[in-house]
């Protein structure tokens, strides 16, 4: 059987390119087809995984042959040997009870352990550290403790974490294998999960629900480090006024998942690229045209289907109320750079 923690790495060498790609290290697998146990759930829901296979493996294997068994000693080889076939109808209450009682030994204990496991997995402890989710075609926003953002997870290892999740337009699903993890972003409610990683490292993160035209393009990686790494980071992703506007316009193309739709090199994607776009005159959908200057390009962020480009789709989600002022100056300053 294929290991799915290869699969889970080809996977993920398939996300788009851009100026910090996504590169997950992805262990191998703790198991035969298992990937990497990272989280305080994996080695619960392995076990209770292998409990399961290998009861219903022995199970399959005991029906298959025991019916090879009957096929070869009662099989007739011929009618007038045995004569002409008779109605008949058999019951014996005692077996019928027998293989009827005896696999509630294994559904019963199986039950147990799994509503206790679930149970764990929906009930968060108070003291964690609660990190924001936003699904929205088709990238990952998550939100830190002192509102800044980015479209990679990053957790302290031993930390319990405690995921809200939202959607902002259709149904997502946001999944972490390595720990365990999957539950939908559900448009007008919040749902949640949490976990507390184990191990240190990188890990893919995926979009589970199918979501439109760029659904296998909604990757994201956690990234699990030490609690002084875990707090560079956050100081890393702030506001930092030394940074030239385009630098930190740069790191939010990146931190707001701009790289799934837009490209840098002229190549289009689901989006028209960045590439030479300011000052370009631009053609739009409903036979009109305009300079991008830089009200074009804010009203492209704030109202994206205001003005659509001719030859794409009216795809791309609003940023409206999820970019403060700055970013969104920032933002143009960078589109403005690419030549």
């Amino acid at each position: 059987m294929t290991n799915l923690a290869s699969v889970f790495s080809m996977l993920a060498q398939a996300a788009p390119a851009s100026d910090e790609p996504f590169s997950p290290v992805v262990p191998p697998g703790d198991g035969f087809w298992q990937p990497v146990s990272a989280s305080n759930f994996a080695g619960q829901i392995d076990w209770l995984y292998e409990v399961i296979l290998w009861v219903t493996s022995l199970t399959v294997v005991g029906v298959v042959a025991a019916m090879a068994l009957f096929v070869v000693k009662y099989r007739v080889s011929s009618r007038k040997e045995t004569g002409p076939a008779v109605s008949q109808v058999d019951h014996n209450t005692p077996l019928e009870i027998t293989w009827s009682v005896l696999p509630l030994a294994f559904f019963i204990p199986i039950f147990v352990w799994g509503f206790q496991g679930f149970t764990d997995m929906h009930t968060p402890p108070k003291d964690v550290l609660e990190i924001k989710a936003t699904a929205q075609k088709w990238n990952w926003q998550f939100t830190y403790p002192g509102g800044n953002s980015d479209s990679k997870l990053h957790v302290p290892v031993g930390r319990d974490v405690r995921i809200l999740i939202e959607s902002r337009d259709v149904l997502h699903s946001l999944s972490i294998p390595a720990f365990r993890v999957k539950q939908d972003a559900v448009p007008g409610r919040y749902t949640q999960l949490w976990f507390r990683a184990t191990k240190l490292g990188k890990f893919p993160v995926f979009c589970t629900e199918y979501c439109g035209t760029s659904h296998s393009d909604m990757l994201s990686e956690a990234t699990v480090e030490t609690p002084d790494e875990f707090q560079e980071y956050l100081n890393k992703i702030g506001f930092d006024p030394n940074k030239p506007p385009e630098q930190r316009g740069a790191e939010l193309y990146v931190q707001k998942g701009c790289t799934t739709c837009h490209s840098l090199d002229g190549s289009p994607k689901v989006g028209p690229t960045w590439k030479g776009l300011f000052g370009s005159t631009r053609s739009f959908a409903d036979g009109s045209s305009a300079t991008a200057d830089e009200n074009y390009l804010r009203e492209s962020i704030l109202e994206p289907n205001a003005k659509v480009v001719q030859g794409f789709a009216p795809a791309m989600p609003t940023f409206q109320g999820s970019l403060k002022d700055q970013q969104l100056s920032d933002l143009i300053a960078y589109i403005k750079s690419v030549k």
